[in-house]
């Protein structure tokens, strides 16, 4: 076996106990173990060798395992070290732990008795204190009576004598006169009345002293003197005396008389009553005052925290001199100045003092000083027993808002004469019912002129505005909507005489009498105005029913003096207009501009007004009931007028049919006669409807139009339905009628309502009856629209056939109840479907037979068809 000692000095190296120490690799270690046998291993020529390899590592294990057991040997004998180690520690620590439980406890004994002796030193400390308390109080009340005894024998010489002693002397001074005045008050003597008018007539002689001095000392500008006389006099009498020294005879307060003249804003004055003109948002005399304000609060916030021992007061009574002074003097000057202009003018003010002075109170509230507050005992029973106790003791103290709350209170009673109970609201609805009526006014006139001829729509809507204004209480206190109401009449101009006057002297256009959406735009912007300007100055409490009162002076504006009056004059006009000439359609336009306003005024009033009165769920649904109830008027005016103008069409349309001559279907030059297109009555009526058709579709949308439209189709029909059974045709004025009512048909098809497609198919066929050859008469009526038709009620137009008498009685014979009962028995379910559609017809034609006539009336199922987009939600949803 190889031993360790034949091993090259590399791997001996290698062997070593140090390099297993630390981080270790087995694969590195056998491989530079390796390396020098592989290197001479390759470089022998014969074949590979293992033994070399195995003596190698045979040593290499060899040694290995002698390393390990001087390790093993080592680790034992250190084992063996730290046993010893860890008990001499163990028996250490137990020695230590003994030492410091004699400590703990020799300390806990002193402790104990330290306890004792200062418990014992408290015991003592109390009878001192009580002892010393009875001893000031019993020198106190020596002190007393001795000064007392002085002053009723008119001795104050040794007052006097303290007084002199400097700043310490006049304060125990004023200390001793505030006692012998609580005892003077308490105290029942005979020469009682006599000593406390001495001391009355002393105190008076101090306090005057003091207030000169501080007085002296303020113009000198000596803080510290100044703080003393303010402290002294807080001691003897709580030294409100001073602090109104020092306010009146601020140079703030001195000479400063402010005046608008003097800050001459002419924009600002130029543009305030102009409601087109954006509110202003600062006034130059304002700014500057309330930036003096700031500056000097600023300064003397610094000034009263060094001089006066209770600044919050001081500062509380300098901020309510500014107020009640400055602000409102100045404050009440534009008012004044805004008011000669105009209400707008006015409130416009208001609001901006308002904004202002509301940043003014949040600036200086940055200047809160501490207040200081002392508690006094519970267990004081009396003012002398008080002064007895010795002086007032602070034993407690609190941080208040003392000029914070002073600043809110000072805001709110500068605006409370301006918009306390109904004054501002009153004076907001005037100024809205002054902008209205002097926007309205030409239009007012317009139609006022145009009511000359007929009893005045604008009378009526006069005598109903005037009826609300009278609608008052028992109690004599209006109703809102007779508040804005009576508004409108007093503020507005609008009563009648007045603006017949007007009328008489100005001249009106015709554009002044059209709805103009922007109009509707600018009353809608002065509403929103007023409303922002209502929700800034007035409670939140109060804003829903203010909202509530603005809302009505808005429909009363814009529906009833706007809407309502166009509505009611383009009725007037028709009423009025010659039946014999083309009826108008302008009202069709009044129509459009009444469903536009009032959807932009609905619009308004949800997404501004309602959410306004969400915190008040009575005004809420009362605000929905008094807007659905409004809307719902200016709907059934607007039926109303589409009613007249459908009446006016149909009854054009009559005259028209009424035009036609004898002949016209029955010509005698069958050339000239059949080289017309059209009969001029067709001409005529095709012309009008077509004119009808274009202004729906431009002025009128979504179901009221196809309403609309039909019942003018619908009374079209039954027109046509008479006047077929009222001329005679022969066969070459059939040919004239087939082609007017072919374009009576396409004209109606134009409409693009298929309720009216079957009626104008049902009358082209009906036309055709004087075209088709006599002996296929019969089978042609049995057929289509006709067939669905009792035969008999088709006799009145079969009569008007030029040819009709030839064979009449071979026709009546050929018609047989019987064979009548067959054909309707022998009809399939589709065609017994189709003869209800066609019952409205039937009715018609049974309505000819028994020679009714026509109607010219719309059904009461068109009347209040016509709906306004945009109202408010239904009741319930409030």
């Amino acid at each position: 076996m190889q031993h360790f000692g034949d091993l090259d000095p590399a791997t001996e190296e290698q062997l070593h106990l140090n390099n297993f120490e630390g981080k270790f690799d087995v694969k590195e270690f056998v491989g530079s173990i390796s390396e020098r046998l592989i290197t001479q291993s390759k470089a022998s020529s014969g074949p590979f060798d293992p033994k070399p390899f195995i003596r190698t590592f045979e040593a290499v294990v060899d040694k290995l395992i002698s390393v390990r057991k001087d390790v093993q040997a080592k680790t034992e004998q250190m084992e063996k070290s730290v046993r010893v180690a860890e008990r001499e520690y163990s028996k250490k620590m137990a020695d230590l732990n003994r030492g410091f439980e004699a400590v703990g406890s020799s300390f806990s004994t002193m402790e104990s008795k330290m306890n004792e002796v200062g418990r014992t030193a408290v015991r003592i400390g109390e009878q001192l204190e009580s002892i010393h308390v009875e001893r000031q109080r019993a020198q106190a009340a020596h002190d007393l009576i001795n000064y007392y005894n002085q002053f009723s024998r008119g001795d104050t010489s040794r007052l006097d004598a303290l007084k002199k002693e400097g700043r310490e002397g006049r304060s125990q001074v004023a200390v001793i006169l505030r006692r012998l005045t609580t005892v003077a008050r308490e105290v029942d003597l005979p020469s009682g009345d006599k000593t406390r008018e001495n001391i009355d007539k002393y105190c008076e002689k101090f306090e005057k002293d003091m207030i000169y001095l501080f007085d002296r000392c303020y113009r000198k500008g000596d803080p510290k003197l100044m703080h003393h006389c303010a402290q002294t006099l807080l001691d003897f009498n709580g030294g409100a005396s001073c602090v109104q020294i020092y306010v009146n005879q601020h140079d703030f307060f001195m000479n400063k008389v402010r005046d608008t003249a003097n800050h001459s804003d002419d924009l600002l004055w130029n543009t305030v009553s102009k409601p087109d003109e954006s509110p202003p948002k600062t006034e130059s005399g304002l700014a500057e005052l309330f930036g003096e304000i700031r500056a000097t609060v600023a300064q003397e916030s610094q000034i009263v925290q060094a001089v006066f021992p209770n600044p919050p007061f001081v500062m509380q009574v300098f901020l309510q001199r500014v107020f009640a002074q400055s602000i409102q003097q100045y404050m009440e000057q534009l008012l004044t100045k805004g008011s000669s202009l105009s209400d707008l003018a006015y409130l416009r003010i208001l609001q901006l003092v308002h904004n202002q002075t509301s940043n003014l109170v949040e600036d200086l509230k940055a200047h809160e000083l501490p207040s200081m507050t002392p508690s006094k005992s519970s267990l004081e029973i009396s003012e002398f027993r008080r002064v007895l106790s010795g002086a007032v003791t602070v034993s407690g103290t609190s941080t208040t808002s003392v000029v914070s709350a002073m600043l809110e209170n000072a805001m709110a009673e500068l605006f409370v004469p301006y918009i306390e109970g109904q004054k501002y609201l009153d004076r907001e609805s005037k100024s809205l019912g002054e902008l209205y009526a002097g926007l309205l006014a030409n239009f007012t006139r317009y139609h006022m002129r145009m009511q000359k001829v007929k009893s005045s729509m604008f009378d009526r809507m006069v005598d109903r505005l005037g009826a609300a204004a009278a609608n008052t209480t028992t109690s004599g206190s209006s109703s809102t909507s007779a508040q804005a109401a009576a508004l409108i009449m007093r503020y507005g101009g609008i009563s009648s005489e007045r603006m017949q006057e007007k009328s008489s002297e100005d001249t009106v256009r015709e554009e002044d009498g059209l709805l103009n959406i922007d109009v509707a735009e600018k009353m809608l912007k002065w509403h929103a105005e007023a409303v922002g300007r209502c929700v800034e100055l007035t409670s939140q409490n109060d804003v829903p029913k203010n909202t509530f009162i603005l809302l009505r002076v808005l429909a009363e504006a814009i529906g009833a003096a706007y809407l309502e009056t166009a509505i009611e004059s383009a009725i007037a006009r028709l009423e009025v207009a010659d039946p014999k000439l083309e009826p108008s359609l302008q009202p069709l336009e009044v129509l459009r501009s009444v469903d536009l306003i009032c959807h932009l005024w609905q619009q308004y009033t949800n997404m501004a007004l309602f959410p306004l009165a969400a915190s008040s769920v009575t005004v809420r649904r009362e605000m929905f009931i008094f807007n659905n109830q409004t809307v719902s008027r200016i709907e059934g005016a607007a039926n109303t007028l589409i009613h007249r103008i459908t009446d006016a069409i149909i009854t054009w349309l009559s005259l028209q049919l009424s035009k036609q001559k004898k002949n016209d279907f029955k010509p005698r030059n069958d050339d000239l006669s059949f080289a017309r297109v059209n009969t001029e009555p067709c001409v005529a009526c095709c012309d009008i409807l077509e004119k009808v058709r274009d202004a729906a579709i431009q002025s009128i949308s979504g179901k009221n139009r196809e309403t609309f439209l039909t019942e003018i189709g619908v009374s079209f029909h039954s027109l046509l339905l008479d006047h077929l059974r009222r001329y005679p045709v022969s066969a070459t004025g059939g040919l004239m009628l087939a082609k007017d009512l072919k374009s009576y048909q396409d004209i109606v098809a134009s409409f693009n309502i298929p309720t009216l497609h079957e009626r104008f198919e049902f009358i082209r066929q009906l036309g055709n009856v004087f075209l088709v050859r006599p002996e296929i008469l019969r089978s042609y009526i049995t057929e289509n629209y006709l067939g669905r038709i009792d035969s008999a009620l088709l006799k009145p137009y079969l009569a008007q056939r030029s040819d009709w008498g030839q064979f009449e009685t071979r026709f009546n014979e050929n018609v047989d109840a019987e064979d009548v009962a067959t054909d309707n028995a022998s009809r399939g379910p589709k065609d017994r479907f189709k003869m209800a559609k066609l019952g409205t017809m039937v009715k018609d034609l049974e309505g000819l037979k028994l020679g009714d006539g026509i109607s010219m009336s719309i059904p009461s199922g068109f009347t209040g068809s016509f709906s306004i987009g945009g109202r408010g939600l239904n009741n319930n949803s409030a």
